[in-house]
């Protein structure tokens, strides 16, 4: 018998079949001479060939309600149900860059860490500024262990003890990974940022989406760290200096007419998000909770939508 120890590597996914197939052959062919490795699929209602697909791979599949879902809810479930002492979560549109991901994602948390993330790059539709935030955010440098609770769960793992010590928080609507983290690190725990587990991370979305995606995770870091403000003339101050450094390194690399377009539109609804997020302090309801969860769905009304949902719960 095997004395290694699992690694369970949870994937959430709504209809991510246009990437999962990549995505599970780079986990298919991760160095396994230090962990065995299991992936566990928490899936929310996928109607393209999402689950077909992980079931051809061996996948270990568990579900969760559309109208049941938040980020951290799911995450939880999905670990509840993995077997691993470690739990590795990536996002189903991200993409391993080698065989030696897991191996180095996980083997700080035997000694070091309670909590890692990795590396991201863009690639394939990953918008300009998107580029610049992961290099910004995501260097070269590994810090192992590193100050402060910054982390991501697009590609991070945890020791199954730390994740139990507090779980993630089901209510927040985005940056259950920092809520977490800033829990642990405030018990003493430490975190590390592993440069040399990278993925590609490739987001295909539209302005308005982005806009969201701000919005709602400006919502969730009240609740991190609630000293934070940002009023009308800081939105167009970011807006205007994201602008600004964005096009430089547009000029630098010789793509500035290319990409002039995409950097306004981005910075503009990277920092408008953020700006309504930050001045919202109303309760979610099932609509708006609808808005933030799924922004990729089609554009049906919020009602039906809610009546597909229940249909097909029955």
């Amino acid at each position: 018998m095997s004395t290694k120890s699992l690694v369970s590597v949870v994937i959430r996914t709504l209809n991510e079949e246009k990437h999962l197939v990549e995505l599970l052959d780079a986990i298919k062919n991760q160095d396994e001479s230090m962990f065995n490795i299991e992936t566990v699929i928490i899936d929310s209602g996928s109607t393209d060939n999402t689950l077909s697909i992980a079931e051809r791979y061996g996948c270990r599949i568990t579900h969760i309600r559309k109208e049941d879902f938040t980020f951290g809810r799911s995450l939880n479930d999905g670990c509840d149900f993995a077997n691993g002492e470690y739990l590795v979560f990536v996002s189903g549109h991200c993409i391993p860059v080698d065989s030696q991901w897991i191996t180095n994602l996980v083997k700080p948390l035997i000694n070091n860490c309670s909590y890692t993330y990795g590396r991201q790059l863009g690639r394939d539709t990953t918008k300009f500024s998107e580029r610049q935030l992961f290099d910004k955010y995501f260097p070269k440098e590994s810090r192992i262990p590193q100050v402060g609770f910054f982390c991501n769960n697009a590609n991070s793992a945890i020791r199954r003890d730390a994740w139990l010590a507090h779980r993630f928080n089901e209510e927040l609507t985005g940056c259950e990974d920092m809520y977490l983290a800033k829990l642990l690190v405030d018990s003493g725990k430490r975190l590390g940022y592993v440069a040399e587990a990278p993925v590609y991370h490739i987001h295909d979305e539209t302005w308005d989406k982005v806009k969201i995606r701000y919005e709602r995770e400006a919502i969730a870091l009240q609740q991190i760290m609630p000293q934070i403000h940002v009023n009308f003339l800081d939105m167009l101050s970011y807006i205007s200096v994201g602008i600004i450094k964005d096009a430089r390194r547009a000029l630098k690399q010789r793509v500035f007419l290319k990409e002039l377009k995409s950097i306004f539109l981005f910075r503009t609804s990277q920092y408008y998000g953020a700006y309504i997020g930050n001045k919202s302090h109303r309760l979610l309801s099932q609509s708006m909770k609808y808005k933030y969860f799924y922004p990729r769905v089609s554009d049906m009304n919020v009602s039906e939508k809610m009546d597909h949902l229940e249909k097909r719960v029955k």
